[in-house]
């Protein structure tokens, strides 16, 4: 699948806030938290309304990882959903497998946890799934496939995980190096900074 390529931290510097949340990229934002190119210190021009909406939507896209056609497909699929178009974008966006395998501490970027899942070291209640964008449920158990347990990179997983902290929707048995799907995500258990009514907003013109 086509993945979004070029200068990451770039990225994050013309929206002004982190999108790939890496000590790399904290670094860079703090020693030059503005825009690249020449008139990126130039902090009078303001925004539209539009390029706000446009602005919100890129750094969504940006965090989890997709392309406009997957983000759009989600959008048209809450837009037929009952509730918050906007909050139940957000909570699809969530439940994707690649992103619930990065919150769960199994992976430090969404684009690690995306290759992990795509190249099938994850099992999902037992069964190998290679899907990042399946959409979990609750009850939906999360474990390290049997043949790539012993490997190097799962062994120093395992170690990092006593620092990790997991959202209330989720349950993380760091022992095992297994994870449970309590619950749906809520607009609380999201710490960026999104504003899904802008997304709607967009799409809505």
């Amino acid at each position: 699948m086509a993945r979004k390529l070029g200068p990451k931290i770039r990225a994050s510097r013309r929206l002004g806030q982190p999108i790939y949340f890496t000590a790399k990229e904290a670094k860079i934002l703090q020693r030059r938290g503005y825009a690249p190119g020449q008139h990126g210190q130039d902090t009078g021009k303001r925004l539209s309304g539009y390029g706000i909406q446009l602005r919100e939507k890129q750094k969504a896209k940006l965090i989890y990882g997709l392309l406009e056609r997957q983000f759009r497909k989600l959008y048209e699929e809450s837009l037929d959903m009952t509730g918050d178009t906007g909050e139940l974008l957000l909570q699809m966006l969530e439940r994707r497998l690649d992103n619930v395998v990065y919150r769960l501490g199994f992976a430090t970027t969404r684009a690690q946890a995306r290759q992990l899942v795509s190249h099938g070291h994850l099992h999902v209640n037992g069964r190998r799934l290679d899907v990042p964008s399946y959409r979990v449920r609750a009850g939906d158990v999360i474990s390290i496939r049997p043949a790539s347990i012993d490997k190097k990179y799962f062994d120093q997983i395992k170690k990092s995980l006593v620092n990790v902290e997991t959202k209330p929707w989720l349950q993380l048995d760091k022992e095992q190096i297994t994870g449970k799907v309590l619950g749906l995500p809520t607009r609380a258990d999201v710490e960026m900074q999104i504003e899904p009514q802008l997304i709607v907003e967009f799409y809505s013109r």
